[in-house]
């Protein structure tokens, strides 16, 4: 059966001529120079143009029109279907190599429209592993289709249908689960996870790509590689974040799921871990890690998937008026708000949280600093906010907090909320804070 997924006029009647597949190794020769890679799928307009991914992972551009293809070297029958039969098929059990990944969209199950320019949702799961056919010697992956959306239509209702998926694999025997989802509210989404699936027993691990699959310099390839085979080893347990970690093409870092935060808008290597030291170094099948594997999360699984959208977090800043405090917590059950320095915000605020804590809803207090932790005993201003009832969150992240709000308020008896938020329940407060910057291997993480 003959798979040209996406190729047509010239491009297409090279390939047919040559008998090569999508998913086959092809060797061509392109004005003098000779180039290996796999066959990809086509996304574009243009009809003169082979997509082949190089063994480095990225991928490349050629004219079909002055290129020959001297060699095909097929794949696998399951590199040139969409859907991977083998992983479908029941009685797969833990230990046997089975990853599932369910795919929520984002820029690494994108592509480009390149009429545009734009980066949009294209990519199935099955379609990212056809993209990617090396993770046939890491593990045998399941994949799961839940939704298509880009990092930005990302809300609490929706963190409850991936912890329901994720439950369901988990259920299911798999080894370990990948999540490919966008990288803009990727925190969130771990922290979400974290919380809600408190006590798993396998590695739950969050992947994306700061550029789409289709791109030449897209870290798709190797994110999705480390993730798979992290989750594949099953020594760590819980929820966690797996994305590039410095400059080199292969090694990603592994970064717990409550104490992640994306630092720079396009980087590879944006995600960081805040106050904690990374957890693991990944390059394939070379894992290194900082923490003892096994010793976070090892409890029985506690599941509460549910989140409320009626808590909010508000960033101070200078010129927030009681009338605007008022306004952003209308309908709240709970605030998480990121002071400045040590947890504070204006004076003249203070009346206005004491006026909203009596009305019924628990009032947090984190930093917008992204290192160090709360002290609100330190300067008036802070010790007044503790006095009307303003909860101090010691070192968690200001969005970490906001997304336990949500799950604690949904899961949770009203009085019982505070206690929820100041106990540490999967690493998200520590007892000493962990001063680190950006983190790169050569700064001493072994």
């Amino acid at each position: 059966m003959v798979n040209i997924e996406g190729y047509t006029g010239g491009a297409a009647k090279t390939l047919v001529e040559a008998g090569a597949n999508v998913g086959d190794k092809i060797r061509l020769s392109v004005e003098g120079r000779v180039v290996v890679g796999r066959l990809m799928p086509r996304v574009g307009s243009s009809s003169d143009i082979l997509t082949i991914k190089l063994d480095n992972g990225y991928n490349i551009g050629v004219k079909s029109s002055k290129c020959k293809i001297e060699a095909v070297y097929p794949g696998s029958p399951s590199e040139h279907t969409s859907v991977r039969g083998e992983t479908q098929k029941a009685g797969l059990i833990r230990g046997d190599g089975y990853v599932s990944l369910v795919s929520t969209g984002g820029t690494i199950a994108s592509r480009v429209e390149y009429e545009t320019g734009a980066v949009k949702p294209a990519l199935s799961a099955s379609e990212l592993i056809q993209m990617v056919p090396e993770l046939d010697e890491y593990a045998r992956v399941r994949t799961r289709v839940l939704m298509s959306i880009l990092s930005e239509n990302m809300r609490p209702a929706l963190w409850s249908e991936i912890a329901h998926a994720v439950y369901e694999e988990v259920g299911g025997g798999s080894d370990g689960v990948v999540v490919a989802t966008g990288t803009d509210t990727m925190g969130y989404t771990a922290a979400a996870l974290s919380f809600a699936l408190k006590g798993v027993g396998v590695p739950i691990v969050l992947v994306g790509a700061q550029r789409s699959s289709d791109r030449p310099s897209s870290d798709a390839y190797t994110n999705l590689v480390n993730a798979v085979s992290f989750a594949k080893s099953g020594a760590a347990r819980g929820v966690f974040v797996c994305m590039h970690s410095g400059v080199s093409d292969g090694e990603s870092m592994v970064i717990e799921g409550v104490r992640v935060r994306k630092l720079h808008t396009s980087m590879r290597s944006a995600f960081q871990p805040v106050n904690a030291a990374p957890y693991a170094f990944v390059s394939g099948k070379s894992i290194s890690y900082v923490h003892p594997p096994g010793t976070r999360g090892v409890d029985e699984l506690d599941f509460k998937p549910n989140f409320s959208e009626d808590v909010s977090l508000i960033y101070f800043y200078p010129g927030v008026t009681p009338r605007k405090i008022r306004s952003m917590t209308e309908g709240s059950k709970g605030v998480v708000i990121g002071g400045t320095g040590l947890g504070h915000v204006a004076s003249d605020l203070t009346d206005t949280l004491s006026e909203l804590i009596r009305s019924g809803c628990h009032v947090f207090m984190t930093s917008q600093c992204l290192w160090g932790r709360v002290n609100m005993n330190v300067y008036t201003t802070g010790r007044r906010l503790l006095e009307v009832g303003v909860v101090p969150l010691e070192d968690m992240l200001m969005e970490t907090a906001y997304v336990k709000l949500s799950w604690a308020v949904a899961n949770f008896e009203w009085e019982k909320v505070p206690s929820v938020m100041r106990s540490n329940l999967v690493g998200e407060i520590s007892e000493r804070s962990v001063l680190t910057t950006q983190v790169h291997r050569s700064e001493g993480w072994t």
